[in-house]
């Protein structure tokens, strides 16, 4: 597993915990903290899986890869 899959969980779980206080607090500051925190976990964690998957299939990942980029230059042609 990759580091970013832990550290996104954590900042996932620290975003809805300040979510939480500053609902309960009414503090709409530390609300939209949270909700970064939570925007940028997520983030975080997908960019651990997707790591991962590169690493586990190199080739597919490769594949989807040149054929995305293929599209895009296809695209820019026309």
């Amino acid at each position: 597993m990759d580091e970013n899959r832990f550290t996104g969980a954590a900042r996932e779980t620290v975003g809805r915990a300040q979510e939480a206080v500053g609902a309960f607090t009414n503090n709409r500051d530390t609300q939209a903290r949270g909700q970064v925190n939570q925007i940028q976990g997520q983030a975080e964690n997908f960019m651990g899986q997707l790591c991962d998957n590169v690493r586990e299939q190199p080739m597919t990942s490769l594949a989807i890869a040149a054929g995305i980029g293929y599209i895009l230059g296809r695209l820019r042609i026309l």
